[in-house]
């Protein structure tokens, strides 16, 4: 371990705050220090590769350091690094704009920039609630959400989320919402019900939720054919279509959470054109720079945005904004990834390394300490459990999952996973043979945790 090395893990020990970290264990040890990345690897300070197993927290599309994208990058911070959208309008937002409108579902016509994955979503919520005010729909002012949802950190994201490690501690700030049982329960895995009926039996319960609540709720707020945070949770075929015809009978806003989900990560450009899904309003994030700058859109219909329009003393504008909403640098980067995309028949190229990462999962599924797997897309989920038969859970203190990943790490592949499932989150640049690879650590590392605990 170099000099260089040592001071920055001493530096960073001492001064940065690491987000979902105990600190008093983040400084027990030396933490990795990342100086470089090629593809889809990442290098330490002193030489180590890892693969990037999570796409750096779910963003990466066209691998690290992408020749097109820095110099998208550098051509646009030569012309102009920042200018507010607040007054005045700017090159690259406006392309980025007309693309986003040209690629997503038929019916988005509007976008609304902002920073990040949290803030599209709360520009979501505060966008639904107001356009039921405008409509004269004065007791819309709920949303229905989903038990294990996640949507974000900041206080509105946090109030529709739905896991309670993370958001129960924040409760008495949040606002009220109303949950619905998430399509999917242990009983469909363990083969004792059709998971398809199980989804339409939570369908089922949202549309009575509908019909009960409806005078009161303004929108439904939902991850996409599944719930990252939550666990990767898949939902069965067909939940997200009946949602959208229960939205639209019971007149309620269908807001789509697609930051993780959108970007050719389930397969298709977004997870919601896999049912022919419009939704009212969606939140777009993480892979809408390949992982390289903050940029989020939130994008909706002209009927939304039409709510909005009247005379000055009305009142109606949109009052929300963020300093560096449409950031030119970002929306540059975008552009030349969407560009990526068709240049390279991205998507269709997908539908290989897919088929192999369900080969490769439903083999991990046999393992002794898996409970299932789950996968969509270039998504996958591995659950450990203490014992298969009863799918009893490991113990919360024992960190099993932690400790699958720091093997993990030991040979070569970076993971992080969530509580005691294993995510497999990878750029979709990713090769078959890095691919390959990152399958068959992913293996030997629950092997050698859960099946050789003295070697862990």
């Amino acid at each position: 371990m170099s000099d260089r090395t040592k001071l920055l893990q001493e530096l960073d020990q001492r001064y940065v705050w690491h987000p979902f970290t105990q600190m008093s264990e983040w400084e027990a040890e030396p933490p990795i220090v990342i100086e470089r990345g090629e593809g889809s690897w990442l290098v330490d300070t002193d030489g180590n590769r890892y693969l990037d197993g999570v796409a750096s927290m779910w963003t990466n599309v066209h691998g690290h350091c992408r020749k097109e994208l820095n110099e998208a990058l550098k051509a646009q911070v030569d012309k102009l690094e920042h200018s507010t959208l607040l007054g005045l309008a700017s090159e690259q937002s406006i392309l980025l704009a007309r693309q986003l409108v040209a690629i997503t579902p038929e019916g988005l016509e509007k976008v609304f920039y902002s920073d990040n994955g949290s803030t599209a979503v709360e520009v979501g919520l505060k966008m639904a609630f107001q356009y039921q005010q405008h409509k004269g729909f004065s007791d819309k002012k709920k949303f229905i959400t989903f038990r294990h949802a996640y949507h974000g950190d900041t206080l509105g994201a946090v109030s529709v989320g739905g896991i309670d490690a993370y958001h129960e501690i924040f409760r008495p700030l949040l606002f009220s919402t109303i949950q619905a049982p998430a399509p999917y329960c242990y009983r469909c895995e363990l083969g004792e019900t059709d998971p398809a009926t199980c989804g339409m039996g939570c369908l089922t319960e949202l549309g009575r939720l509908m019909a009960e609540h409806a005078g009161e709720v303004a929108g439904v707020v939902m991850e996409p054919l599944l719930q990252g945070a939550g666990g990767m949770i898949v939902h069965p075929a067909g939940f997200l279509k009946g949602v959208r015809e229960l939205c639209r009978r019971h007149d309620i806003l269908l807001i789509l959470d697609e930051v993780a989900t959108g970007f050719g990560r389930t397969g298709t450009m977004f997870a919601c054109q896999r049912e022919g899904v419009t939704p009212d309003i969606m939140a777009l994030s993480k892979g809408i720079t390949g992982g390289y700058l903050p940029l989020a859109a939130t994008m909706t219909t002209q009927a939304v945005y039409d709510a909005f329009l009247g005379e000055y003393r009305e009142l109606k504008s949109f009052f929300h904004g963020h300093t560096f909403t449409g950031n030119p640098l970002a929306c540059a980067v975008a552009l030349a990834g969407l560009e990526l995309f068709e240049k390279e028949n991205l998507l269709e190229n997908l539908a290989p390394k897919i088929a192999y990462l369900e080969e490769r999962l439903a083999g991990i599924s046999r393992l002794l300490h898996v409970g299932n797997v789950r996968s969509c897309g270039m998504v996958g989920g591995v659950e450990l459990v203490r014992a298969k038969s009863t799918r009893e859970a490991y113990p919360w203190e024992e960190k099993v999952g932690v400790r699958v990943c720091r093997e993990a790490r030991r040979r070569g592949l970076f993971l992080r996973p969530l509580g005691n499932i294993i995510v497999i989150f990878p750029p979709l640049v990713i090769t078959m043979e890095e691919l390959k690879f990152l399958c068959d650590e992913v293996e030997a590392a629950i092997r050698v945790v859960t099946e050789q605990p003295a070697a862990a």
